[in-house]
């Protein structure tokens, strides 16, 4: 019997490795040639997946929200509302090396976009995440208010903004100062600011 390949694992194997060079070494360093050399294969063998650099990189961003999606879709709507919620927020911060790993390559990417004058395309997917990252800040603070948790007179517009500011900052801080940015701090600081809007008896 021929060997089956699955093409979508294969792509996505090439699109680890270059989170890996691009963590180790910056995201100037991965070309083709490194990335091939990183996953163990040639580059002929990459570029049968991806023609060119700008359709790999494409994918290895795409690939970050994808795996912060479907972790999203995954997620079992159990407990309080409350409860619910920080299961959502632990999603898109970096807890663990998976979503340590999603963070450092997002944060690689967005430098880059930001140095460069010619990144539309990537700016286009930065901004693609950041929007979804927002997005979910609004449908969660949506979710508690029509569940009547929240405080009176909150300005859920503003609120939606501090929330997107707050998981940004916990996880700039972890990838700056891991130590002392630990999962277990990223947890108890995303608790506080979420129990800071709570109503007294909801």
């Amino acid at each position: 019997m021929p060997k089956i390949v699955d093409h979508a694992t294969r792509r996505e194997e090439i699109a680890e490795a270059l989170w890996r060079v691009v963590r180790r070494d910056g995201i100037r360093a991965a070309s083709v040639r490194t990335v091939a050399a990183e996953a163990g294969w040639s580059a002929g063998a990459v570029r049968y997946y991806f023609p060119d650099q700008d359709g790999l990189l494409s994918f290895a961003m795409d690939l970050v929200s994808r795996r912060v999606t479907e972790r999203i879709g995954a997620i079992e709507p159990k407990g309080s509302v409350q409860t619910i919620v920080l299961r959502y927020l632990d999603e898109v911060l970096p807890l663990d090396a998976e979503r340590r790993a999603e963070f450092d390559v997002w944060l690689a990417f967005t430098a880059q976009a930001r140095a460069e004058s010619d990144a539309g395309a990537l700016q286009e997917h930065l901004d693609t995440v950041h929007n979804g990252l927002r997005e979910l800040c609004e449908s969660l603070l949506r979710s508690l208010a029509d569940a009547g948790v929240l405080r009176d007179g909150l300005d859920l517009r503003r609120e939606v903004d501090l929330l997107h500011a707050v998981l940004d900052g916990l996880a700039l801080h972890a990838a700056i100062q891991p130590e002392r940015t630990t999962p277990s701090r990223l947890r108890q600081l995303m608790r506080h600011h979420l129990e800071s809007l709570m109503a007294e008896n909801p």
